[in-house]
């Protein structure tokens, strides 16, 4: 029988001649089609992943070289675009679209090997916190079928956390890579703002979203991050700077600077046991040589708010372009003009809470509301990002918890946006800042839901978040995964 735990172990097998790409697609392809209920995918290619297997044994049986992620059986978000197959951003409006080209990150994991088996179900246009936005219905947690897996990329977490592909990519505006990898008990990166070129990534806030990883391990990740960053010519934004992410042997003696804020972690959101094991991980830290300190972070209650105010500005701008007459969903109700169309079309196409996001974007962008709203969120923006520079001129890495409470079930919350958006409180603060982050499945709680750890390095120091952080699924991790 065919097992996956890391994608080294898995490489080993293929050279040992112990399986096959082939076998690794057909197992995955029966692992979706038996857990078809998680709903966590919109799309597999099944013909295609399995005639790109079949290549791959041919050239590895060939001795030809072979890249980094041979045979590596990969999941993508359904909010990138992959040339010739379907890219809906889990929105009526974009139903049945054909992608007509291939996102850079999306060619470089191929490029170097890599076999796409799907693509993912997601929150539309990766607007929301528990994957109950997307036009293919809810996808369920695999720990819990009664919970929310997290969201927006809540099928790329599921298909990792349920065994359907060696891992995935998702995107992380704010938090929707790091927050689902918690409730699904995964790990899950977003890397600095530009690592990963954002071309073929629909655009939901273009100053925040950032294409993300969810995988079993530490070293899965890097790997895919180091297969996947560097510059491009594509994407202005992209860092200029290719830099090597390749994870290595850790040392388990290094002893790191942690920094964590006073009012993250004991502000009032935060559930007591959440809060319990972070603050008992804090004490085995310090008791192992580690230098970890309590910092006051006084801005903690405006993240939220200017998060929204300018996400929901980009978005209200972002998602003009889907208008009916170039591409996707057209009305086909009688319209009396242009604008009525436009109207009846988007009215049709966008689901409830992207025309609320829509709104406010629009809203905050308004003559009137400019300053009040937009100009001082950005500044909140400025002053955040100082705050980031005074800490990591002092410490290695900062510590926060990824959520302020585990999955939750479906309904809870969706009569309550506000509690919703609140619910990002220590996620967003990554994207305002442009840091990497990560989430780390350390604990379980004792409603038996995991939970994860968030940590946070300077901008372009994933190398040293990706070694803490390994070291810490090495020496701390509590929590097994055994879906």
């Amino acid at each position: 029988m065919f097992v996956f735990t890391s994608i080294k172990e898995y490489q080993n097998a293929l050279q040992q001649k112990n399986t096959s790409c082939v076998q690794a697609v057909q197992f995955y392809i029966a692992a979706i089609k038996e857990k078809i209920r998680l709903n966590a995918f919109t799309e597999v290619y099944e013909t295609e992943a399995l005639q790109q297997a079949e290549k791959l044994d041919a050239q590895r049986l060939s001795g030809a070289m072979l890249g980094k992620l041979h045979g590596v059986v990969i999941a993508i978000k359904d909010v990138i675009c992959y040339k010739g197959y379907k890219v809906t951003a889990a929105s009526k409006i974009l139903n049945g679209f054909t992608s007509v080209y291939t996102a850079t990150a999306v060619q470089r994991l191929i490029d170097d090997g890599a076999i796409i088996i799907g693509s993912c179900n997601c929150d539309e246009f990766a607007m929301g916190s528990t994957n109950e936005n997307s036009a293919y219905g809810n996808v369920l947690n695999a720990a819990d079928e009664t919970k929310v897996p997290g969201g927006s990329s809540g099928g790329s977490a599921v298909a990792v956390q349920a065994g359907l592909c060696m891992a995935a990519l998702g995107s992380d505006t704010g938090g929707s890579v790091r927050q689902p990898a918690d409730f699904c008990g995964i790990v899950g990166i977003k890397p600095t703002y530009g690592a990963i070129s954002r071309y073929g990534l629909i655009a939901y806030a273009s100053s925040f979203d950032q294409i993300g990883i969810f995988s079993n391990t530490v070293a899965d990740a890097a790997l895919l991050l180091d297969v996947m960053a560097g510059p491009d010519a594509f994407d202005s934004t992209a860092l200029s700077e290719k830099k090597s992410f390749a994870l290595g042997t850790v040392n388990p003696e290094k002893k790191y600077r942690i920094a964590y804020f006073k009012e993250a972690l004991y502000h009032s959101s935060l559930d007591k046991e959440i809060q319990q094991s972070i603050i008992q991980l804090i004490k085995k830290l310090k008791s192992n040589g580690h230098t970890v300190t309590e910092i006051n972070f006084d801005l903690l209650d405006y993240v939220v708010p200017a998060y929204y105010v300018l996400t929901t500005a980009e978005a209200s701008s972002n998602l003009s372009r889907f208008d009916g007459i170039r591409f996707g969903h057209s009305t086909k109700a009688p319209v009396k003009d242009l604008t009525d169309f436009y109207k009846q079309t988007r009215s049709e196409g966008f689901g409830k809470e992207v025309q609320r996001r829509i709104m406010l974007g629009t809203f905050v962008l308004s003559a009137g509301y400019y300053d009040a709203y937009f100009s001082k969120a950005q500044q909140v923006r400025r002053l955040l990002v100082d705050k980031t520079n005074t800490v990591f001129a002092d410490f290695d890495v900062l510590i926060l918890p990824t959520s302020p409470t585990t999955a939750f079930s479906f309904g809870d919350k969706t009569d309550d946006p506000v509690a919703m958006y609140l619910a990002d409180i220590y996620t967003v603060f990554a994207n305002l800042t442009g840091l990497p982050s990560i989430s780390l499945p350390l604990f379980k709680h004792s409603n038996t839901m995991p939970f994860g750890l968030q940590v946070m390095a300077a901008k372009s120091n994933e190398l040293t978040l990706l070694q803490l952080s390994s070291l810490l699924m090495q020496q701390y991790k509590t929590y097994t995964h055994l879906i």
